[in-house]
């Protein structure tokens, strides 16, 4: 689904994939270059012509920056490594891929959504409440570095997004309402715990095993509210 980079005659990349608009970039750097000097100056974005709908996820730290000013800057390194990667790979083991880390949460989505598919949304879930009940283990890693224990929020929706990537990037991107929900309601959720949007709560109820409570409507504007639940796993 990437657009294909490449360089004209004159060291500019132009986008050669119909999924992304044309459009010239500053160009590559060369081989040989620091990391400083490889950033191009100009910060330029391909962004996809098409629209497609995934599962998207966010699981964010709780109150990190508080915890982070405690400690110095080795062990503030060694904290943040430790939940991102370990959480990366449990995303992983169900499918899911890591678009990118914010700060203290990461952005993920599951490209076998692209079809609703209930046997994927279980699997979704299933990242989900794995990520959830993995919170000893995570914080049982951090201890044994002398790190506090962490907390933190999972969210996910299905939706329309639109990828996209920029010149300072290989990796791709995404825009889209499914994100822009799915980063508003991780608030909703008390930490440790898991919600889900109105739009994927459509899709997911028809999961037996699984519990979905609504817990409150996030407010959209104009008086409408969208609706949020709490993903449990049936005892």
């Amino acid at each position: 689904m990437l657009d294909a980079i490449v360089e004209d005659r004159y060291g500019a990349a132009t986008s050669s994939n119909s999924l992304f608009g044309p459009i010239t970039v500053p160009p590559l750097p060369h081989i040989g270059t620091t990391i400083e000097e490889s950033e191009s100056p100009t910060y330029c974005v391909i962004v996809s012509k098409n629209q497609v709908s995934y599962c998207v996820g966010i699981i964010d730290m709780v109150n990190s920056t508080k915890l982070a000013a405690t400690m110095g800057m080795k062990k503030m390194s060694a904290y943040y490594q430790t939940f991102l990667n370990l959480t990366a790979k449990i995303i992983g083991e169900f499918g899911g891929r890591v678009i990118k880390n914010i700060g203290d949460c990461l952005l993920f989505y599951f490209p076998s959504t692209v079809k609703v598919d209930l046997i994927e949304i279980k699997r979704c879930f299933d990242c989900a409440l794995a990520l959830c009940e993995s919170h000893s283990l995570i914080c049982a890693q951090l201890a044994k570095d002398g790190l506090p224990c962490v907390d933190y929020r999972i969210s996910l929706d299905y939706g329309p997004v639109i990828p996209m990537k920029s010149n300072n990037s290989k990796t791709i991107d995404m825009i889209g309402p499914a994100v822009n929900m799915c980063s508003k309601i991780n608030r909703c959720a008390a930490p440790n715990g898991i919600v889900i949007g109105g739009d994927l709560y459509e899709i997911g109820r028809q999961i037996s095993w699984c519990i979905l409570q609504e817990v409150k409507g996030y407010s959209v504007g104009f008086k409408q509210s969208y609706p949020v639940y709490r993903l449990l796993r049936t005892k």
